[in-house]
């Protein structure tokens, strides 16, 4: 069984559709016998929910990745 720490980076996964079917699965499990990680599960999923009616406007990928150019040839 996963961890709480594990899930919640799992739960984060799946709030940006990056969780693998397997790691879907993990978390279902745990969520089932966790009630804090069972919580933050729905808080999460509201969250995305609220997100996705707020229609956030974000940056386009190649201004992300200039913008990270930009800030590593700060370094």
């Amino acid at each position: 069984m996963k961890s709480c720490k594990d899930v919640e980076i799992i739960c984060t996964k799946v709030q940006y559709k990056e969780a693998s079917f397997l790691e879907k699965i993990k978390i279902k499990l745990h969520v089932l016998f966790c009630k804090t990680c069972q919580s933050f599960s729905k808080k999460n999923t509201e969250l995305t929910s609220l997100c996705s009616k707020a229609n956030i406007k974000t940056l386009p990928v190649e201004e992300k990745e200039k913008m990270k150019t930009e800030l590593k040839s700060r370094i």
